[in-house]
């Protein structure tokens, strides 16, 4: 495998430099970096995996982590050609993982440009200088068919997360709206959550992306125990045991990022549903390389084996974008729904559009949510005034926000919307529709937290998945004492027909946030690209779920 060999193009590796960004020069051929290959899976499993979804979780056969491994894992004889290429490149091979099919090699940019063909420069982006690439990756031909992706050459921000703030107001509005908003408690209440479960037994993942500078490392994002403790001790609710994880260096850094309202709403909401659990907090840097491997990190813990991953990251599916980024992050929720692990993913806080102000004018689907794979959660505006309950489509304008919902332009419409009447994508293919369910997102209408020192109240989709993650936590509780299984991927069973009930349809607004799609999308009766099936009855759906 020596420098002679053909070399061919790596398939959906290709990728371009943002719009506005500015060339700054070569990256440091001296810098040490660390990236990422994905190797082929024993098999496709997408139909399987589609398969088991439809039937009830009691009657399912999940495979264990180390099932798992042995069925989908690489292949070892794959793993070696990848040390010899590895050996004649100046490559050294960190780790090898068979189970998430993933070789972390490291080497300084001059023999990683070489080895795969490329050139890394720097590249100022949004007040921040990042190493990029443009063009494919090249790989030897022997390699072709085996090595699927080739992540973290480029370490360019992936994902942004999917909080709002409330905000501010004068005078008499500010009184109107400050009795808008609600604990995690009320809205579990609001939402039928079943009770007696606290997701005892079971552990929640949660997934946050760090800031990092321009070597790689972290820089911000990350909670304060303090905080947490604080708002558990007034919520009046026992702290659940929260542990930090690390992966590819990423780390809880508090005090340095925006970021850290999400890092705490994520953990606030999970543990106020579900107090028994436990919730490992997984760190990387926000990056292709680190998002996937963060959640390959978490669906192949095999220590704390976590049942339910929260993911309120995420962006607009985008044309400029990498496809083998989008494939490796869907096979990661694939996997995990293989192993019984359902996946929580926020669906954006910009509406149809899914993007601010670079808005290139066209609806998106956000991403990670549109992976078929995933159960998208969208934004409602909620008000229960004496308990009676009025909830709409979240939609504050550009200043407010609004549920990300739409039609996906990368993966094709799964068999389990064949009924849900999903409109045509933007490019007029028949798309995933996004979201799935929906609940309280808007900030209006938020959720109240503590977050450095204070009560505050924030909102945002991102809100809605670790409120999911917690009641199928408490769901999870109440299945494993029942039949000793966890439920795992639910979309199929929400979809079928018989799931009248579960849901709470949402019927009035719509997700255009700008007012210039022509009020794409509307709610209307049934499922909607702005509300999903509705919010679901937390009892109804434990019922279905547990049947």
């Amino acid at each position: 495998m020596a420098s002679s060999t053909t070399r061919v193009a790596l398939a959906n590796s290709a990728r371009k430099l943002p719009k506005g960004a500015k060339l700054v020069g070569a990256a440091d051929p001296k810098q040490e970096i660390e990236i990422s290959v994905r190797l082929r899976a024993k098999r496709a499993d997408d139909e399987q995996v589609m398969a088991l979804g439809a039937q009830p979780p009691r009657e399912r056969q999940y495979l264990s982590r180390a099932e798992f491994g042995a069925a989908m894992g690489a292949d070892p004889a794959d793993v070696a050609k990848i040390d010899d290429f590895a050996h004649h490149h100046d490559l050294n091979v960190k780790s090898v993982h068979l189970a998430s099919r993933t070789v972390k090699l490291t080497g300084t940019v001059k023999a990683m440009s070489a080895a795969f063909g490329v050139k890394l420069n720097k590249v100022r982006y949004e007040g921040a200088t990042h190493r990029m690439r443009k063009g494919s990756v090249q790989i030897p031909e022997a390699l072709a068919g085996i090595v699927v992706g080739v992540h973290g050459l480029d370490n360019r921000p992936v994902a942004q997360p999917h909080f709002r703030r409330k905000l501010p107001q004068k005078g008499a509005a500010a009184r109107a709206a400050q009795g808008g908003s609600f604990s995690v408690d009320q809205i579990a209440q609001l939402y039928n959550f079943p009770g007696g479960e606290t997701g005892a037994g079971q552990c929640i993942a949660i997934i946050e992306l760090n800031d990092i500078d321009q070597k790689g490392h972290p820089t911000g994002a990350g909670y304060k125990t303090s905080d947490l403790r604080t708002f558990f001790k007034r919520a009046g609710i026992p702290m659940p045991k929260v542990a930090p994880a690390s992966v590819d260096g990423g780390a809880n850094k508090p005090g340095h990022s925006d970021a850290d309202g999400e890092v705490v709403l994520d953990i606030e909401v999970a543990g106020a549903i579900a107090p028994g659990a436990r919730i490992v907090v997984y760190f990387a840097p926000n990056t292709t390389n680190g998002f996937i491997d963060a959640v390959k990190a978490a669906v192949h813990d095999t220590a704390r084996k976590p049942s339910v991953i929260s993911i309120s990251w995420g962006g607009p599916e985008d044309q400029e974008g990498s496809q083998q980024f989008l494939d490796g992050l869907n096979e990661a929720i694939r996997d995990a729904a293989a192993m019984g692990v359902t996946v929580c993913v926020a669906s954006g806080d910009n509406g149809s559009a899914d993007m601010g102000a670079d808005w290139d004018g066209k609806p998106h689907a956000d991403f990670p949510a549109s992976s078929p794979f995933a159960l998208a959660c969208g934004g409602t505006n909620l008000k229960a005034p004496n308990g009676d309950i009025n909830e709409v489509v979240w939609n504050g304008g550009p200043q407010g926000g609004a549920g990300g919902g739409g039609v996906s332009v990368v993966f094709p419409r799964p068999q389990y919307q064949a009924q849900a009447h999903v409109p045509k994508s933007p490019t007029h293919h028949n798309g995933r529709g996004v979201p799935d369910v929906a609940g309280d997102a808007d900030p209006a209408t938020g959720y109240q937290i503590f977050l450095n020192g204070v009560g505050t109240t924030i909102g945002g989709t991102s809100a809605v998945a670790p409120l999911m993650a917690g009641l199928i936590a408490r769901i999870n509780e109440a299945t494993t004492k029942k039949f000793g299984k966890t439920v795992g991927f639910i979309n199929p069973l929400i979809y079928a027909a018989h799931t009248q009930g579960v849901f709470r349809d949402i019927t009035v607004g719509n997700n255009d946030i700008t007012g210039d799609l022509h009020g794409m999308y509307k709610a209307g009766p049934g499922w909607d690209a702005c509300s999903g099936l509705g919010v679901p009855n937390g009892e109804a759906l434990q019922n279905l779920l547990s049947a």
